[in-house]
């Protein structure tokens, strides 16, 4: 089910070229609380200002801005060079700007005993290479593993840095056993009540209900827990940007409205819901 909240006032400015229409955010599930809370404090700043922030993955918000269907489409990974051209062949010019960072976090239950994992056993874990977790060194239970729904950004993210280790001519996939979530709160929920369950998350949905693996690059490699200072920093190996794409270089409510975002004040709202500032 996708993630709708809606944010919505009468535009009041009388010279503003989208009258009576709510600016459009839409895209990551990952950011759409983020968004949320950007656009509730931009609307204090300016209380003419109306706006609709509305989830559904990266791949949502990508294609509506392709269709012209929102002004700002949010992001948990890049556009890719197929929708790139894709957005150009129907005169929509994707312009990118970098508004916060996250790691992804690797979680399982508290009550599971493995409390770290290299990014080669993660890969073998949700290909489905490991079936039990007595195969590395936990208790004899079969695995579970959750992944984000294919339509998510951080989805994409994963399989390309952990599951295919970066290889872009890697064929490797999520293995079949693995089940499609739709959501983080989905695999917050499942993760937390099932002692075999393994998945992973944005830092923003972290909860004292998972217990968050170390992580490291390789065996000889230093495990690292992920932080904002550790996804600061790039010592923590699973990170990624956050976006915003527009058609062009924005003008008008939207530029005013990433202007805030990319502010100080923006930014520590970054802070606030566990994301990491881009400065």
């Amino acid at each position: 089910m996708c993630l709708f909240i809606l944010i919505a006032l009468v535009c009041l400015i009388p010279a503003c070229s989208r009258s009576h229409k709510a600016l459009q955010i839409k895209g990551s599930d990952t950011m759409v609380n983020l968004a949320q809370v950007w656009a509730e404090e931009f609307m204090k700043k300016y209380p003419a200002a109306s706006m609709a922030v509305t989830g559904g993955g990266s791949g949502t918000g990508i294609a509506a801005l392709i269709s012209q269907a929102t002004d700002i489409a949010m992001t948990s990974r890049d556009m890719s060079k197929k929708e790139i051209e894709a957005a150009q062949s129907y005169g929509v010019s994707p312009q990118e700007y970098r508004v916060a960072q996250d790691g992804i976090a690797v979680v399982v239950s508290k009550k599971n005993p493995i409390s770290q994992l290299t990014l080669q056993q993660l890969s073998a874990i949700f290909t489905g290479e490991y079936k039990n977790w007595k195969e590395l060194g936990g208790q004899n239970a079969r695995m579970v593993a959750l992944s984000r729904d294919r339509n998510s950004g951080t989805h994409v993210f994963f399989l390309e840095k952990v599951v295919k280790l970066g290889d872009k001519k890697s064929v490797k996939e999520f293995g079949s056993a693995v089940l499609m979530m739709p959501s983080n709160q989905a695999i917050v929920e499942e993760v937390s009540g099932n002692p075999s369950a393994v998945g992973y998350i944005g830092l923003g949905y972290l909860t004292n209900k998972l217990k968050v693996v170390a992580v490291a690059k390789d065996e000889y490699s230093r495990f690292i827990v992920p932080t904002n200072l550790t996804v600061a920093d790039g010592t923590y190996p699973i990170a990624r940007p956050l976006n915003f794409y527009t058609d062009g270089v924005p003008s008008g409510e939207v530029k005013t409205f990433l202007d805030f975002v990319l502010s100080p004040a923006g930014q520590k709202i970054v802070l606030e819901m566990d994301f990491v500032p881009i400065k």
